[in-house]
């Protein structure tokens, strides 16, 4: 038996309501805007994001321990290509260093990594 559930896992951002909208767009999720200090993104049956306000929020450095980036996401894809100009057109920013062939670093608005993977790699 499990000690616990994971209903959501927390992100910390400048812009709850705008980090919202992007993870819901590229994941296709609804999206929850609680309040100008916390918005979540939701699928239909599933665990949410939650995004909360940090006001001094300063993001992580990648590849470089400056400041660590402690977590980030990996999403699984068909296209890498495909997959990639749309996030691109929803905000996000494709990281220089790309360590990878079977995935793609990205950066989301506020600055954190995340991975688009491809789903046979």
């Amino acid at each position: 038996m499990a000690i616990a559930r994971l209903p959501l896992i927390a992100v910390d951002c400048p812009d709850p309501g705008a980090l919202a909208r992007f993870y819901g767009a590229m994941l296709d999720w609804k999206v929850d805007v609680l309040s100008a200090d916390r918005a979540a993104a939701c699928p239909e049956d599933g665990q949410c994001i939650a995004f909360h306000r940090v006001a001094d929020y300063t993001p992580p450095t990648w590849p470089g321990a400056g400041r660590p980036k402690q977590m980030h996401l990996d999403m699984l894809v068909d296209d890498l290509d495909a997959a990639e100009a749309a996030v691109l057109a929803l905000g996000a920013a494709k990281h220089p260093d790309q360590p990878g062939t079977a995935y793609r670093v990205f950066l989301d608005p506020a600055g954190h990594p995340f991975c688009l993977c491809l789903a046979q790699a």
